[in-house]
């Protein structure tokens, strides 16, 4: 291929990449919808901007290499364990479920038993790359059904392996015996386990010489080229190019340069990812897909519904409530970037006969651009199910529920969760915790607390926990889209209740004060007030000042500091204090030089320019004290002058 051409079909991507992006942008437009539709454009079948589509999959596979990489980034073998239950249990019967019922329906329209299963193969693979974007976007990768959603994806990327090797024996071009499938699977599970262990022994001693060069360069290149050399490993083996780089992220994220790693890589991840989408659009053949439109809606229509129906299933099998049942149902509902992988493989093995491939493609893309749709209709789904179905109530004494009263309700039961339900325990405030993730309930019950398993957003569930006799009500959940239903409910059913709200994204502090929370707590902005104020305590600002400014700072929702000019907002007399003199108060121990002499001796003026103004004794102050005064373990030594001077006297009396 020539050097100029290739560079021009480049061009061209990224710069129509770019304007659609520019104009989702305006019209609030999801942006993988409009990748997806750029490629539709510029594809061969679509103004022929772009005709070597071939080049253009090669670096859409890299795309799907460095997302899937750093997806395992962001996991760790822990958090894989405690998504076990999902995994397995949901993901297991998430693709048993879709494979029987594509199959029936398949078999229904006249299809042959291979092509059938094989079609439910395709069928049964959601996207990890829209998905998880998606849920990036929206903060909601650490909700409940974010947690579900992931779990249920992992086991599907997982599938691509056994899918891909029975494939030529579904096209009947492989033996089929279970002696031969039985060695099949036990080589490619082998292979697997030596790839892993290879790159779990070899990596971190790898990224330790990286680091130890000081060469970033050196580090960046080192960390691209372990992913893509994993990925050709387990590609030469047989199995698929992101199962590879799935493993790799996983094992570096074990190491202590995982957060380094993700930070160099997300550049090159988001470019090749966004032209992975720009790909899949330019698979479709838009002529044949607009004489066949309603065949093609039809079928997108089907899959959407039986993989909505199938993922429920799947979820509320494991016990979740409605609203993550709904949730994972429709984020899960499309065909993934690896049924095209699995398409292709199929098309060559005679299982997608004539206009099958095309169709299926077609339909595949459909359902990727309703995603970002069904995603918006996953709360109004669990409502509507709540209305039409009624769940009882989780399991709790009557005589505890009556008798809570002017106590605090802990919505989440997470860090913040369950710091907040300690400290209530031992100041001997009464609580109630509110959690859906039913293993954490029973731990924690089995623990003495007091739990209720349910979903906030259900009016049943927040009346159960005594919310009209509640005093506060704290949402410590990492889920927007609960937020936006919990919090005018809770304001609903006791509007003289204060509620406190989490958040992580600064956009909703001004929608959650609308639909009725009291307080709404960012931890971005907390953050930042902390380092303020340790910083500030660094330099000896009195702790009075640094309380002022605090508050000054969390006032009106943290508008000075969502404010363009921060300094604009910052008083004078902190300035002053900043830049003139300070107090700060010294603790006298054993070991201290200050023991057993008096101030006199110290002569602390003279030698650092700080004084001491008062010595504190127990309960007994000694203002201006005199230069005969002995000073005891234990004192505390009021000290005043500026920054430098009372850095000194710290050292000094050190």
């Amino acid at each position: 291929m020539e050097l100029d051409h290739f560079l021009q079909q480049a061009v061209v991507v990224l710069g129509a990449a770019v304007a659609v992006l520019l104009a989702c942008h305006r019209l609030r437009v999801p942006p993988i919808a409009g990748l997806l539709v750029t490629g539709l454009v510029i594809g061969p079948s679509g103004t022929g901007l772009v005709d070597d589509d071939e080049a253009i999959h090669v670096l859409a596979e890299i795309g799907v290499v460095l997302l899937l990489f750093a997806i395992g980034l962001e996991l760790s073998f822990e958090k894989l364990r405690q998504a076990r239950r999902p995994f397995f249990l949901g993901g297991g019967a998430q693709a048993l479920l879709t494979v029987a019922a594509a199959f029936l329906a398949a078999s229904w329209f006249g299809v042959r038993p291979a092509s059938a299963v094989f079609i439910g193969f395709v069928i049964t693979l959601s996207s990890t790359a829209i998905v998880l974007k998606l849920y990036d976007e929206r903060r909601e990768g650490g909700s409940p059904h974010g947690r579900v959603a992931l779990a249920i994806l992992l086991f599907q990327d997982f599938l691509i392996v056994p899918m891909i090797v029975l494939t030529p024996v579904l096209g009947g071009e492989a033996a089929a015996s279970p002696r031969d499938l039985a060695a099949r699977f036990g080589a490619s599970l082998a292979a697997v386990v030596l790839v892993f262990l290879a790159a779990r022994y070899l990596m971190p001693g790898l990224f330790h010489h990286f680091v130890r060069t000081r060469i970033r360069e050196l580090f960046v290149l080192g960390a691209l080229g372990l992913c893509l050399a994993m990925a050709w490993l387990t590609y030469s083996l047989g199995f698929s190019l992101a199962l590879g780089a799935f493993v790799a992220g996983i094992i570096v994220s074990e190491t202590e340069y995982s957060h380094q790693v993700v930070a160099d890589m997300g550049p090159f991840r988001d470019v090749f990812a966004s032209v992975f989408f720009v790909s899949i659009g330019m698979l479709v053949d838009l002529r044949w897909a607009a004489g066949h439109a309603l065949a093609v809606l039809a079928l997108a229509a089907a899959i959407i519904t039986v993989k909505a129906l199938t993922c429920g299933a799947a979820v509320a099998f494991l016990r979740f409530p409605a609203r993550t049942v709904a949730a994972v149902a429709l984020a899960l509902a499309q065909i993934g970037e690896f049924s095209f992988v699995l398409m292709e493989v199929g098309r060559v093995h005679g299982l997608l006969p004539g206009e099958s491939y095309q169709l299926l493609l077609s339909a595949a893309v459909v359902t990727m651009l309703a995603t970002p749709g069904l995603l918006r209709l996953g709360p109004a789904a669990a409502v509507l199910w709540h209305r039409l179905r009624k769940t009882p109530l989780p399991e709790d004494a009557p005589a505890a529920a009556a008798a809570r009263k002017d106590h605090v309700i802990v919505v989440g039961f997470g860090v913040g969760g369950r710091l907040l339900a300690r400290v209530l325990r031992e100041v001997r405030i009464p609580y109630v915790v509110v959690e859906l993730n039913g293993e954490t309930v029973r731990r924690a019950s089995a623990e003495g607390e007091p739990m209720i398993y349910g979903d906030a957003t259900r009016r049943e569930i927040l009346e159960h926990a005594g919310i009209e006799r509640a005093s506060v009500v704290v949402f410590a959940v990492n889920d927007p889209t609960s937020l936006a239903l919990c919090v005018p409910l809770a304001r609903q059913l006791n509007p003289a209740v204060q509620i406190i709200v989490r958040t992580r994204m600064l956009s909703e502090i001004d929608d959650l004060r609308r639909r009725g929370a009291d307080q709404v707590v960012a931890e971005e902005f907390e953050t930042a007030i902390e380092i303020f104020t340790r910083v500030l305590t660094r330099f000896h600002v009195p702790r009075n000042v640094v309380r002022a400014q605090t508050r000054a700072l969390r006032g009106e929702d943290y508008r000075m500091l969502r404010a363009p000019s921060l300094a604009a907002g910052v008083s004078d007399a902190v300035l002053e204090a900043l830049v003139a003199g300070t107090t700060d108060i010294y603790r006298v121990d054993a070991a201290s030089a200050a023991a057993g002499k008096t101030l006199r001796d110290l002569d602390l003026r003279r030698h650092t320019g700080a004084s001491v103004i008062a010595v504190v004794r127990g309960e007994t102050t000694y203002s201006n004290p005199a230069a005969d005064l002995v000073i005891e373990p234990g004192d505390d030594l009021v000290l005043v002058g500026n920054h430098q001077e009372v850095d000194r006297a710290f050292a000094h009396l050190g």
